[in-house]
């Protein structure tokens, strides 16, 4: 049984591939196709018209020259079957109807059925009451002129014919339309597929420049701080200018590994698969629990700062602690960069309904960077700075708030508010 079942497939395969090969034959050359099968045809009817049509004629007086014309009529025109096929079957009517008429009954008649199947195949349904418009007359003519031959024979039989192919033709109509959805469908998943590699493209961009540029420019203002510190401490005092040389020294070392980390992500993997490559330097990403050591690294810089945490500390998941850290190290940085010298600063750091972070300082009348004026100048936080914290936000639902604070006081204020983690 097994080995029969692998015969009819291994025939099933031969005969598909050969189907496969018509078609590509037929997509190549669709003249060529057109020419052989129109030959074939045309042979045969010269064959039938040669004597064989006197073996079902009804009348075989008729002259062998007409038979000769009417089976070149009934024959010749499925060379424009695919482009013009109710036109075909309108130039083969007449030569039917005179066949029918003198009592011929040409088998060539019954080529008419493939352009029948070309009109199923290819035009709209509608058309096929046209071609049944087309073979009916005939076919009543000649049962009412030849009667002896019999109705069934002369009408139903041949409509039975025609109800046949147009039905083969629609089930090869539909299959090719499924398939050719399939085919759409699948350059619609790729196309798809494409957009979604772009999109996490760019959004993993965005993630690296947000990571970037917190990294670079917490760090870079923390340097730029203790230099100037180092710099007037080095008159008096050389050991603070020493211990800020350390400062700036351990602030770089922390950040060329910060940059290793993220960067080693994006390392091509070698084309031997890997071997002897080595693996980029990783790290935990900072937490809630790091907030200590950026703080200290702030202070550090010149900038005081007080922290504060109010409530019961509840766990949060890694990305949202990773948003609260880059946040409350973003707004530091540019209290560092745009407060002026004797700002100080506030964190604070409150658990509630998810948790809340504020972040403000003193610094120079709620001006923005350069000086420019709370009410219409740039905010001090600007560019990527506040579009990365927004976006960072944006991610768990939050909503973050920067902006002057009212005067007298002035200063600059951070608020980020992230909701409960709805899994927690």
């Amino acid at each position: 049984m097994e080995q029969r079942a692998g015969e009819v497939g291994v025939l099933t395969a031969r005969v598909q591939a050969a189907l496969h090969r018509v078609r590509a034959l037929d997509r190549r050359r669709p003249l060529l196709w057109d020419a052989l099968l129109t030959g074939f045809f045309v042979v045969a009817a010269l064959t039938d018209a040669r004597g064989g049509w006197r073996n079902i004629t009804a009348n075989p007086h008729v002259p062998v020259g007409l038979v000769l014309l009417l089976s070149l009529m009934l024959s010749v025109p499925l060379l424009w079957r695919r482009r013009r096929p109710l036109a075909v079957l309108a130039v083969m009517a007449p030569a039917a109807l005179v066949s029918q008429w003198t009592g011929a009954l040409l088998q060539a008649e019954l080529v008419q059925h493939v352009v029948v199947f070309n009109i199923a195949l290819r035009l709209p349904l509608r058309r096929l009451w046209w071609a049944a418009a087309l073979l009916v007359p005939p076919l009543v003519v000649g049962s009412v002129r030849f009667p002896r031959a019999g109705w069934d024979q002369l009408v139903v039989t041949p409509l039975w014919a025609f109800s046949l192919v147009a039905l083969g033709a629609l089930v090869v109509r539909t299959r090719q339309e499924y398939t050719a959805s399939l085919v759409e469908r699948a350059r619609q998943l790729e196309v798809e597929r494409d957009q979604q590699a772009r999109l996490a493209a760019a959004a993993e961009r965005a993630r690296i420049a947000r990571e970037m540029h917190d990294i670079i420019g917490h760090n870079l203002s923390v340097i730029t701080g203790l230099a100037d510190g180092g710099r007037y401490a080095a008159v008096k005092s050389p050991e603070r200018a020493a211990q800020a040389l350390d400062g700036i020294a351990s602030t770089s070392r922390q950040a060329l590994t910060e940059l290793r980390r993220l960067l080693g992500v994006l390392r091509d993997e070698p084309a031997d698969g890997g071997a002897g490559a080595e693996p980029p330097e990783l790290s935990p990403q900072p937490a809630l629990a790091d907030l200590d050591q950026l703080l200290d690294g702030v202070r550090a810089a010149g900038l005081p700062v007080r922290f504060t945490v109010r409530g019961e500390a509840s766990p949060l998941p890694p990305g949202r602690q990773l948003t609260v850290y880059r946040v409350v190290q973003e707004a530091l940085t540019n209290t560092l960069k745009h407060a002026g010298p004797g700002a100080t600063a506030t964190v604070e750091v409150s658990y509630d309904d998810g948790v809340a972070v504020r972040v403000t300082d003193t610094g120079s009348g709620g001006a923005g960077p350069g000086g420019a004026a709370a009410g219409g100048g740039p905010g001090r936080v600007r560019g990527r700075g506040l579009t990365g914290m927004r976006e960072r936000a944006a991610l768990y639902d939050g909503v973050l708030e920067a902006g002057p604070l009212p005067a007298p006081a002035g200063g600059w204020r951070v608020h980020l508010r992230l909701p409960k983690d709805p899994v927690t």
